[in-house]
């Protein structure tokens, strides 16, 4: 192929690889590896890699890299369920938080305890100032890898104000920085050699005795289970906001996945809980505005004509999420919006800024109001209400280091983990610097561990869940409508919204505990009409509803038995936070299937727990 033909689908195309190519020949991927494959212990010769990597967003392109980059010799394959830049980072608009302008006032000090004020003080403290020093790393690093960051008049990164920072230091990429800091990881990826494997669905993760020995994966193409070795396993599948199905900007085939498939092995599900509402989310399903919007002055207009935030903070429109999110809702229940029922809005209204400005900074979100809503908002203000947005809670993490679980080998990052950086409120602009930072730690830590495995796992874990799965799926799919299905993830979508959404009480929670168990009963006895395995959505359907219905439950038991108000957790009965017998993190793991609660003790090291105000 001449260099002139060689197209960026070429391009992409060259990175892709089927399971044939992790066969223990020593053919395709495994030839990256440094050792000889009849030594590895893979005496099945199973499929096998070095470091697998579950997840195409920006923590597992990162992660991918940073193995690559540090340990070349290491064969690293990121695993997605479609093409690698259908993720959520791709949907990130405004910005990724870090501090480069130390000459201003701003410091690493400020943007932690904007974080750690910002989490309602659930955030682990030693994380969290670890986490901002990682996080202006990250910023040059993607400087430096070509990413096109918008530039000031001094030619350095563009940046702006979030919610709840006190200072200028979201960097930015018109409000599009998510799409564009995804490709450029995926760039990178690709140009260092990392391969990727296509169209395949993460079904368990499997254990050799006490530790990681990799993942079964179902061929979405063809319906087979396999069973893949690794040395090492990063899990990066997003997040669980699906959970409310009817009305989040969480993209469809996030459903949680990793999250579910580490429950299943015994980890836990810290701060399952803590689900972020964005304030801006358009009217109809709730697509994103970015908060960025808001940073150059987006005002909120309710039906009375009245820019409504001044009767809840003095930062307005910059409040953090939660407290914005609380105040649309609340003008909504006093019949100051417009609209009824689940079609209730308020105004935001950006016609202060030129069209100039809008095209330059916020071309993305005009975009999306003229596709979902048919509106301009250059012209007029645009209906948006709050929108199940983000997930504070995630796998617990031993080691923010290396972002290493309780389980040696399986490694997790960005919204998948949960390193307590965020604790009851995410901050906007962290999300994305999660995503760079701790992508980066767990990759260098899965790659760090699997220099040091001399072979892999005996495979007889995975051999026998991939077993199970054929069976089950034999099963499951002799009969049944998919309506029936369908009719059901709606109601669940709705119910988690009604009993779990931004207002909760003891007596709503308790009941949507129990509705729950009824969606699991109902869920275990459904049956797919599709017997054929080749491209069956209605199978993969089926599969993340289930994982979704296990961590509402997970959520719903934490949110129950957290009586107080933090963060984004707000009991009406219960309406003020309660540090003496709640400044601690839930901590659900699976006992025979039922989720189980326990607590562990916030990390405090240098910021007091003191009353947040805004």
């Amino acid at each position: 192929m001449s260099e002139q033909k060689f197209t960026r689908r070429d391009f992409l195309q060259s990175a892709c690889i089927s399971v044939g190519a992790l066969a223990a020949s020593g053919s395709g991927v495994s030839a990256l590896a440094a050792d000889n494959k009849k030594d590895s212990g893979n005496k099945d010769g199973l499929p096998s890699v070095d470091v697998l990597v579950i997840g195409s967003g920006g923590a597992g392109l990162r992660a991918a890299v940073a193995v690559r980059k540090k340990y070349p010799n290491l064969s690293v394959v990121v695993v997605n369920k479609g093409m690698p830049s259908r993720n959520a980072t791709c949907m990130a608009e405004g910005g990724i938080n870090g501090v480069i302008d130390f000459e201003h006032g701003d410091s690493h000090e400020l943007h932690a305890y904007d974080t750690v004020k910002g989490s309602d003080f659930l955030g682990d403290q030693d994380a969290i100032i670890k986490f901002v020093e990682k996080a202006t790393e990250a910023i040059h690093e993607l400087d430096y890898a070509g990413m096109p960051f918008n530039r000031q008049k001094n030619n350095t990164v563009a940046r702006r104000f979030a919610g709840g920072a006190k200072y200028e230091r979201c960097n930015y990429a018109a409000d599009k920085t998510g799409s564009i800091l995804m490709h450029t990881c995926l760039d990178e990826a690709i140009t260092r050699g990392v391969k990727f494997l296509l169209d395949h669905y993460l079904l368990d993760v499997a254990m050799d005795g006490d530790k990681c020995e990799g993942a079964v994966l179902l061929d979405m193409q063809t319906g087979d289970v396999t069973p893949v070795l690794a040395k090492a396993v990063v899990l990066a599948t997003g997040g669980y906001t699906r959970v409310f199905f009817n009305r989040t900007s969480t993209p469809f085939n996030a459903s949680g996945d990793g999250i579910a498939a580490a429950l299943r092995a015994g980890l836990a599900f810290k701060d399952p809980e803590m689900l972020q509402f964005h304030p801006t989310g358009i009217r109809t399903g709730g697509a994103l505005i970015t908060e960025a919007a808001r940073g150059l002055g987006g005002k909120l207009i309710n039906n009375k004509g009245e820019r409504f935030m001044s009767k809840y903070s003095k930062r307005m429109e910059l409040a953090p999420r939660d407290i914005v999110a609380r105040s649309i809702e609340t003008e909504i229940r006093l019949g100051n919006a417009f609209g009824e029922g689940m079609s209730s809005y308020v105004l935001l209204d950006l016609t202060h800024l030129s069209e100039e400005q809008i095209m330059n900074e916020l071309p993305q979100i005009r975009h999306v109001g003229l596709l979902f809503d048919g509106m301009d908002l250059v012209k007029e203000p645009i209906p948006i209400r709050p929108t199940a947005h983000y997930s504070m809670g995630g796998i617990e993490i031993a080691k923010f280091d290396d972002m290493s679980t309780h389980l040696p080998g399986l490694f997790a990052a960005g919204e998948t983990s949960c390193a307590s950086i965020h604790g009851a409120n995410r901050l906007g602009g962290n999300s994305l610097t999660d995503t760079t930072v701790t992508g980066k730690l767990a990759g260098e830590g899965a790659g760090e561990y699997a220099s040091k495995q001399t072979g892999f796992g005996s495979g007889k874990h995975a051999h026998e869940l991939a077993q199970k799965w054929q069976a089950k799926f034999k099963e499951i799919t002799s009969g049944g409508t998919s309506n029936e299905m369908y009719d059901l993830r709606e109601e669940f979508g709705k119910q988690n919204w009604d009993n779990m959404g931004i207002y909760r009480t003891g007596d709503k929670l308790e009941a949507h505990a129990k509705s729950l168990e009824e969606f699991q009963a109902k869920y275990d006895a459904l049956k797919i009409p599709n017997p054929n395995m080749t491209y069956n959505t209605a199978l993969i359907d089926y599969l993340e509803f289930g994982n979704l219905i296990m961590l509402a439950r997970c959520a719903c038991l934490g949110a129950l038995e957290r009586k107080e108000c933090r963060g984004a957790h707000f009991r009406e009965d219960y309406p003020k936070r309660d540090d003496v017998n709640f400044l601690k993190h839930s901590i659900v793991t699976l006992k025979d299937g039922k989720p189980t609660l326990a607590y562990k003790d916030v990390v405090i090291t240098k910021y007091p727990v003191e009353e947040r105000k805004y």
